[in-house]
């Protein structure tokens, strides 16, 4: 299984190009993820976060992500690998974003991005006419 799960500030506003084969957009971002435990004695350290996000979700990360905001990306790791004009070989692991969600608390007087629908991440909105109904504790198998 190959997931990633990470919550952390963009680094710089996301950078838009387009593949050359078939014109698809592509958002690459970085992101600074907190390590969970800090050394006696020293700061904090962070993880600088390569992030892709292709077609739509690249669309919506650019238009809406911002430097400094602090996001949630789902995905997965991928490596690659290619040939610069000298001849000399890079490599380069970065997380492919599925998912992308805000994580930053709206503040006051701050105009957000309006609505964020589930083809970002997003749980489906749910609502009183629900599928099931448990009338009391009692009724449950466990």
């Amino acid at each position: 299984m190959n997931k990633v799960i990470l919550m952390g500030r963009l680094t710089r506003d996301p950078e838009v190009r387009y593949t050359q084969t078939n014109n698809t957009l592509v958002a690459s971002f970085s992101l600074a993820v907190n390590r969970r435990f800090v050394r006696q004695g020293e700061e904090r350290q962070a993880d600088f976060i390569n992030i892709v996000a292709w077609s739509k979700l690249g669309e919506f990360c650019s238009k809406y992500f911002k430097k400094g905001q602090q996001v949630g990306i789902v995905g997965r790791i991928q490596t690659r690998t290619w040939d610069d004009d000298q001849g000399q070989k890079h490599y380069i692991t970065e997380v492919v974003a599925e998912e992308a969600y805000f994580a930053d608390s709206k503040r006051d007087g701050e105009s957000g991005a309006g609505s964020f629908d589930a083809t970002f991440g997003t749980m489906p909105n749910t609502n009183s006419d629900s599928d099931f109904e448990i009338s009391s504790g009692d009724d449950l198998p466990f």
